[in-house]
């Protein structure tokens, strides 16, 4: 693949997580106001469902921040790996209709399992663990090592998150 596709490809991506994100803030700051308003009548009703409103907005802006740090700190991440050379291969066997053959899959997910088992502070297994679980569609794992290879990276001690 050319370099033009892959960078198009990920600007929209970039574009749409962005637009997602400001829809989110939107509706996040609508249902704040209405909060505000509800505590603001002095009732007790209004004011705890002021409050119960104000909650989940602060949650979900909690959620966001979290995911768009993961988000840079993964692309980060695999800018350093594209500079050594290191950036994980997709090269395994797919159907017609482009799904990953899962047994080759699984068979290529040992030696990076094994490689996080032989070095479990480096984040690169870590990074390269993550991918191989997402081929094998593991994505609850998946994003659990890519997040251990994100604190792993910032220089944060970690725990280990696989069994």
């Amino acid at each position: 693949m050319t370099d033009a596709p892959r960078t198009r490809r990920r600007r929209t991506g970039l574009v749409a997580a962005v637009a997602l994100s400001a829809l989110l803030a939107l509706y996040v700051w609508l249902v704040g106001v209405r909060a505000v308003q509800l505590m603001g009548t002095g009732e007790p009703v209004g004011v705890a469902l002021g409050v119960a409103f104000l909650v989940a907005p602060l949650l979900v802006l909690a959620l966001i921040v979290r995911e768009w740090l993961l988000a840079l700190d993964v692309q980060r991440m695999a800018d350093a790996l594209a500079a050594a050379g290191e950036l994980p291969v997709d090269d395994l066997p797919r159907s017609p209709g482009g799904r990953v053959d899962r047994a080759a899959a699984r068979a290529a997910f040992e030696p990076h399992r094994e490689r996080v088992d032989a070095s479990p502070d480096d984040w690169r297994a870590w990074y390269h663990l993550a991918f191989a679980y997402d081929a094998a569609g593991d994505r609850s794992r998946a994003r659990a090592a890519l997040r251990t290879a994100s604190r792993l990276h910032r220089g944060r001690p970690t725990r280990t998150e696989l069994p």
